[in-house]
């Protein structure tokens, strides 16, 4: 369809105030998804709309019910909570939040929005309900909570439900919560379901939720075609995975920033403590650390402060008792010692919703279980018209999973289905007993410590230093997560690359040394480099380490005597 075809923001009916908003976020046309989804939901209708990720799909849903409630307020000025989004995340409860304030900015007095999904006290947030705020944005359980205690009452006033992600919300165990909420809500109401898959959950919510529905499946593929998205796999066992991550990233191999998936969060910590053997710096994101922490994690690397964040997958939280938790054992019986510090949140998602910002690759480093957590942990990357590439480690027991996956997306589009990596192991052959050098001090006891340290470490930036941040924003943006955890013994030897190790195929491609300290130097500047030197010239004035005897009024003083 040509560009003058498409139907414009302009001509769908719209709030001055919103389109104003619009041309602030730099959105010259609605995508394909925002096109077809607003005016069918200004008309009213109930939707289920599957769309790829990264897609718009939150915007799909947000301009209609900040319209809807503009014209409610014409005729009705009294406040009440007219627009109820439920999300499996909080995380992306955050997201959608930030979302609807900059689709607002300039009606914030007639649409205010509060996000209820963070982790703070009923009570805390129960005088935020009190003020009615036309939005609220939660999930399930902490609605649920909320309707429970009487802080939030919607059976009078609820105008539009949304679900975002709802392919996850069953998994995540919100079944029950939302079967309960149900009761709360009034009779008549217009719903919004969006998804990025069609799942049976899907069905199933959309039977007990939408009433004759507009159903949408957009973009038949669900990832990007091969022109935008490059999806490569290799075949390797476990000793090999290490092998490969750290040829990759040691030599930069792999360029831009990358999110690194694995199935576990004792992996999370056994790989970031093997790249830290090689000074390989990288972020650990899973659901044992703090809401803020992870936040402000994800907006970090959003700004250019990691290249590397190591992720555990949201299916590690969807059945407590999946093998990829048992391996876990040992850690939990640490985390009955740390009482809350080590208990997962079930409301943790990384590999969905989440808007990581200019991804160039991600790496499965431990194959996902299902095609549609292959989807979404591949769809971090290649978002809009961005380009992206996706690379999976793939071990002989996980050929069968990965035969469903090219299955599932050549059922789409022929040309998305995984290509073979043309990587030759025996090349970096000579790699592999430093790697055996690395790992052997990656002990469990090891892991277990980088596991508490962290936690205790975030759960400090977290709660304790939460208010000095809040008087000081300028000091958080040096608040680092990828510093070395160090439990494991570090030998100075690997952190170089010798240059007859580096396979001769790669001499011309390979910059095993380009750039950490640059970027270390640089990253800081804006606000901490003036600090930091001031630091360094005060110790290098300390008159107890800079001053040198010289013998001169030694030799005065026998000159005297004389």
């Amino acid at each position: 369809m040509a560009t003058t075809d498409r139907l414009q923001f302009h001509e769908m009916g719209l709030d001055d105030r919103i389109l104003k908003a619009l041309a602030d976020l730099g959105w010259a046309q609605p995508t394909l998804i925002q096109e077809k989804a607003i005016p069918l939901a200004l008309e009213g209708k109930d939707l289920l709309a599957r769309a790829r990720t990264g897609s718009g799909k939150t915007a799909a849903y947000a301009v209609p019910v900040i319209q809807r409630i503009l014209t409610s307020k014409q005729n009705v000025r009294e406040q009440a909570v007219r627009a109820l989004i439920l999300v499996p995340t909080k995380e992306l409860g955050q997201q959608v939040q930030a979302m609807i304030r900059q689709l607002t900015a300039y009606c914030a007095r007639d649409v205010r929005v509060a996000d209820i999904s963070g982790k703070a006290d009923l009570s805390a947030q129960r005088p935020i309900l009190m003020e009615k705020p036309d939005v609220v944005v939660g999930t399930p359980s902490r609605v649920l909570a909320h309707l429970s205690a009487q802080s939030l009452d919607l059976q009078a006033s609820l105008e539009t439900l949304v679900i975002d992600e709802a392919d996850l919300l069953f998994s995540f165990g919100f079944e029950a919560d939302l079967k309960s909420l149900l009761c709360h809500l009034p009779k008549i109401y217009q719903s919004f379901l969006m998804s990025a898959t069609l799942s049976e959950d899907v069905q199933a919510l959309k039977e007990l939720l939408l009433h004759n529905p507009v159903i949408l499946k957009l973009q038949g593929s669900q990832l990007p075609d091969s022109s935008q998205l490059q999806q490569y796999s290799v075949q390797c066992e476990e000793e090999e995975k290490f092998l490969l991550i750290y040829t990759l990233l040691k030599l930069r191999l792999v360029q831009g920033k990358t999110l690194v998936f694995v199935g576990a969060v004792e992996r999370c910590y056994r790989l970031k403590l093997f790249l830290e053997q090689f000074s390989i710096p990288a972020c650990v994101l899973n659901s044992e650390l703090p809401v803020h922490s992870r936040c402000h994690i994800i907006t970090q690397f959003n700004q250019g402060f990691y290249d590397y964040i190591i992720a555990t997958d949201e299916q590690v939280l969807a059945d407590p008792t999946t093998s990829a938790q048992a391996t876990e054992g040992k850690g939990k019986k640490k985390k009955k010692k740390k009482k809350n510090a080590g208990v997962k949140d079930k409301e943790y998602g990384v590999s969905r919703g989440i808007d990581f910002q200019n991804v160039s690759n991600v790496i499965n480093f431990d194959f996902p279980t299902t095609v549609e957590s292959y989807i979404h942990r591949v769809g971090r990357t290649a978002r809009a018209d961005n380009p992206g590439t996706a690379l999976t480690f793939i071990s002989h027991t996980e050929l069968p999973l990965l035969a469903e996956v090219e299955d599932a997306l050549r059922g789409d589009n022929a040309e998305c289905a995984l290509k073979p990596y043309g990587f030759k192991m025996e090349e970096i052959e000579g790699f592999r007993y430093r790697c055996r050098d690395a790992m052997r001090s990656v002990t469990k006891q090891a892991v277990r410590e980088a596991r508490l340290k962290e936690i205790k470490q975030e759960l400090l930036n977290s709660e304790k230093l939460k208010t000095y941040f809040e008087d000081n924003p300028r000091d958080l943006q040096l608040l680092r997560h990828d510093k070395d955890l160090h439990p494991a013994v570090i030998k100075p030897h690997l952190k170089n690359v010798p240059e007859y190790l580096i396979p001769p195929t790669l001499r011309g491609v390979a910059n095993p040394m380009s750039g950490r300290k640059r970027r270390r130097r640089e990253k800081p500047k804006p606000d901490g480099v003036v600090k930091t030197t001031f630091k360094k010239d005060f110790r290098g004035k300390n008159p107890l380490k800079s001053f040198r005897y010289t013998g001169g009024r030694s030799r005065g003083g026998k000159a005297g005597k004389s």
